[in-house]
């Protein structure tokens, strides 16, 4: 045991059979024996009954004040409970997200008071958002890789240790220029050049691998671009598809830092957040895999500007390709297949890229009417 109370799962570098037959018996409640068994059961792809109803899961998300935590966790309060999401990141919340519900101070790098956390508050799912996406990732590959794989060592530790549902989302970026690329498919080479892919391939396969290994209910969506209304692009190679939208509004004019041929995989932040949920709800028995693909759509700048132009004629859009971002967007596939998704638990998206463009102009525009 480290400094802390970090537990390091090394049983297979030397810790003796007795000594690891004791660490999971108290980890998971049962002897390792039993552990197995469920695993062997898990592998055969036996039919398995629906668990019984269980009290509502007590959700802690990491990262939660980037763009997906809050609407998350909106939607995870009304299904289970105020009280029983609690949001956390390493910024000040703006009042509205301090008055909806509990909000914690939580760095990932920190395991001890993480840990604390999970304990104090009985936390059973954890979702972990906090990561430098892949733009930001490339100007600091440094802090990228401390928050991007240390921290998810930490969550993922923490979640052995506490027999968590531990959901890490991944992305598009997790695929390389030697990935298939129209459809990408879940099971393919991957092989990223960004850190922030190299690290999200790396949390897939050490999630998979301490599910084979240990047990661990790890759940993991690669997720297309996310695009929504109520939060500031964050560094991501999508964001142009946010920022138009705005500008389209604001001054009539965007300029993109992509080709206007640049073909991306996206999706609705409704879809995606209803996505999260289903499958974190999905028993284990229906999973053929732990790590998903998830589509919705796929569109050029060229096309979403078409498509809004039909609400706002006069829109201008002019493009700068940025070397670094029009590089990344190169090298990704230009269309998930979903299929796994589809027949394992259900997975159906709702909005498409002509619903899209109609929430967003009116959800940008409500958002910015003055209060009477």
């Amino acid at each position: 045991m480290q400094p802390g109370g970090r537990v390091y799962v090394l049983a297979g570098l030397g810790l003796s059979c007795q000594c690891f037959r004791s660490w999971t018996q108290n980890l998971f409640g049962r002897s390792f024996g039993s552990m197995h068994g469920h695993l062997s059961k898990w592998n055969r792809n036996e039919n398995c009954n629906p668990p019984p109803a269980q009290e509502n899961p007590r959700v802690l998300i990491t990262g939660g004040l980037g763009q997906l935590g809050v609407g998350l966790a909106e939607l995870l309060r009304k299904q289970y409970g105020t009280e029983n999401v609690i949001l956390s990141d390493i910024k000040k919340p703006p009042p509205h997200v301090c008055k909806s519900g509990p909000f914690v101070y939580a760095d990932v790098l920190d395991y001890k008071h993480l840990r604390e956390l999970v304990v104090n508050n009985g936390i059973t799912w954890l979702v972990h958002y906090s990561a430098l996406l892949s733009a930001v990732g490339e100007a600091n590959v440094a802090l990228a890789r401390k928050i991007n794989i240390t921290g998810l060592h930490n969550v993922l530790d923490l979640a052995l240790e506490n027999c968590l549902r531990l959901f890490v989302p991944s992305t598009i970026g997790a695929f390389g220029p030697s990935s298939p690329r129209d459809p990408v498919p879940d099971l393919c080479v991957q092989r990223p050049q960004t850190i922030y892919g190299v690290s999200k391939v790396h949390g897939e396969l050490m999630g998979e691998y301490l599910h084979i290994k240990y047990g661990l209910d790890f759940r993991c969506l690669r997720y297309p671009g996310v695009i929504s209304f109520n939060t500031h692009p964050g560094g991501g190679t999508t964001d142009y598809a946010i920022q138009i939208f705005h500008d389209a509004l604001s001054k009539g004019h965007h300029e993109c830092y992509l080709r206007p041929d640049t073909r991306l995989p996206m999706m609705h932040i409704s879809d995606c957040h209803r996505a999260t949920i289903e499958f974190m709800q999905a028993p284990e028995c229906q999973l053929s895999l732990r790590t998903y693909n998830i589509a919705a759509m796929s569109f050029t700048p060229e096309e979403v500007a078409h498509e809004i132009r039909k609400h706002l004629p006069h829109l201008k859009v002019t493009y700068n390709p940025d070397a670094v971002r029009q590089t990344i967007a190169d090298s990704w596939p230009v269309r998930f297949d979903d299929t796994n998704a589809r027949r394992d638990w259900g997975w159906v998206p709702v909005f498409g890229l002509e619903e899209l463009v109609s929430d967003m102009l009116h959800s940008i525009q409500d958002k910015c009417l003055p209060v009477s």
